[in-house]
């Protein structure tokens, strides 16, 4: 596997993509009952090439990630060659500081008055090995959350400016 095989849950959430994908294989849904009654190894390596088919398709086509901590955010644009980062990190923050919603007039008033020092940062890299989708799988199996519009990053990205 290239990847990882997906979780019973996982699976149960990708249920009516999991019966296209058997039958684009031309197993009709008696014969996959059949098989996993049987527990036949075909049942495993099913799983595991749907599970790689899906990976790597959500990540050829990811744009954004994010990575959150109490007191760093690192948000990331996922280009086909390089990954940029852009982070802003609170300097002075306690842990009970953290960048949730309910804080955020909390900690801008901290930030307007010295309390909380906020540093905006960005970086880029090429991928390790030339494998994009095998290091942005890396990372969001390590935490990492995937952004659908990438508004932080850009919002963050506008504040370099």
């Amino acid at each position: 596997m290239k990847y990882r095989r997906f979780t019973s849950q996982e699976l149960q959430g990708l249920e009516s993509d999991f019966t296209r994908f058997l039958a684009l294989n031309g197993i009709p849904a008696s014969d996959w009952v059949q098989l996993k009654a049987d527990q036949s190894p075909k049942v495993d390596e099913l799983v595991e090439q749907f599970s790689d088919a899906i990976f790597e398709r959500t990540l050829q086509e990811l744009t954004f990630l994010e990575f959150h901590s109490p007191k760093d955010i690192k948000t990331f644009h996922c280009q086909k060659e390089k990954i940029v980062l852009v982070g802003l990190t609170l300097d002075g923050a306690s842990e009970s500081d953290v960048f949730g919603p309910e804080n955020t007039a909390e900690i801008l008033q901290k930030i307007e008055s010295g309390a909380i020092k906020a540093k905006v940062y960005t970086a880029e890299k090429g991928y390790q090995n030339g494998d994009r989708e095998a290091e942005l799988f890396r990372m969001i199996e390590n935490g990492a959350r995937i952004s659908k519009d990438g508004h932080l990053f850009k919002a963050l990205s506008s504040s370099l400016i």
